[in-house]
């Protein structure tokens, strides 16, 4: 079996699961029709979990579904319609899954948008917040009965390094008095998942739940589909020729810091902390650009305060 101390900025998704048995375990991937959540579901296929996948295209989860049971052997993965953004299939995806599962073993929020023109949910909320943030706190705490009947339980939330480009704008979440910024909507939505796992884990950890937050690196994949050639370009992330800058990671290697934070023992008795390359990550510092994460992602304050806004945005209490 391999160690985490092997583990790092290279590793692949199925280094992480060798030796590692998830049979009889039953596990959720949210974002896994294509990129990272593909590469995810593989590794815990197997491993021999049984996976869900909520999607917001049944028919291209279906065909992503059949080619991974092939290719893994794994027939137990099963396709739910399911939009982040409107709440109310996320409430009949948990009902659902609830009614035939009293288990929830492995959740891991993968799904996400980035850098998006201004586009609202129909509450009249920001869509990146809306969908990276409020969507997966209603399923993940509408989910949490089953996790607690697992314990002991994991919950991966995907932040981002772009956490640093902003705080929770506390003042103006929606940007209703500001104008709107893409990259600042992007880098707030992201904290909030860093700071979603920091609350949840307070919540739920002595009860046996455990939440951690994930940089999963660089990686081309649709999550760019917003973005022009040009703009990526400027970022950076790719040469004059198109080549994907060094440094930046596959799918599958994308995908490793998620399965390692789903299902590492070394994180046995942790939990709240944000992690890259399949570590923990250290504090950010000016010297390191590429890593590390900031203060206002780890602010436990700020984790309370952002649940109960949430809460009130979403119109429903977790007494979690």
């Amino acid at each position: 079996m391999s160690t985490s101390e092997e583990f790092g900025h290279g590793t692949q998704a199925g280094e992480v699961v060798k030796g590692v048995s998830l049979a009889g375990k039953t596990a959720i991937v949210t974002g896994a029709a294509s990129g990272l959540g593909v590469e995810t579901t593989r590794a815990l296929l197997k491993a021999g979990a049984a996976v869900t996948l909520p999607v917001r295209s049944p028919e291209r989860g279906a065909e992503v579904a059949k080619s991974l049971a092939e290719d893994t052997g794994n027939p137990n993965i099963s396709v739910v319609p399911m939009d982040l953004i409107d709440y109310a299939s996320v409430r009949a995806f948990t009902d659902a899954f609830l009614k035939d599962h009293d288990r929830l073993d492995i959740l891991i929020n993968n799904a996400g948008i980035m850098a998006c023109p201004l586009a609202r949910s129909p509450e009249g909320y920001e869509s990146q917040f809306a969908t990276n943030h409020l969507g997966h706190m209603l399923m993940t705490a509408r989910l949490a009965p089953a996790l607690v009947k697992a314990a002991p339980a994991r919950v991966v939330c995907l932040s981002s390094i772009g956490h640093r480009l902003s705080p929770i704008r506390f003042d103006d979440i929606n940007f209703e008095s500001t104008d709107y910024e893409k990259w600042t909507a992007y880098g707030q939505a992201k904290t909030a998942n860093a700071l979603f796992a920091v609350e949840l884990n307070r919540r739920l950890s002595n009860k046996g739940v455990t939440a951690f937050s994930v940089h999963p690196g660089g990686i081309m994949t649709n999550l760019q589909r917003d973005m022009s050639d040009a703009e990526i370009k400027s970022m950076g992330w790719v040469d004059d020729e198109g080549n994907v800058r060094e440094g930046f990671k596959t799918p599958a290697g994308g995908a490793a810091t998620a399965v390692w934070a789903a299902t590492s023992a070394t994180l046995n008795g942790r939990g709240g902390e944000y992690c890259e390359d399949c570590h923990i990550a250290e504090p950010a510092r000016d010297d390191i650009p590429f890593a590390g994460v900031h203060a206002h992602a780890q602010d436990a304050d700020a984790a309370k305060r952002l649940w109960k806004i949430s809460e009130k945005m979403l119109g429903e209490t977790f007494d979690l």
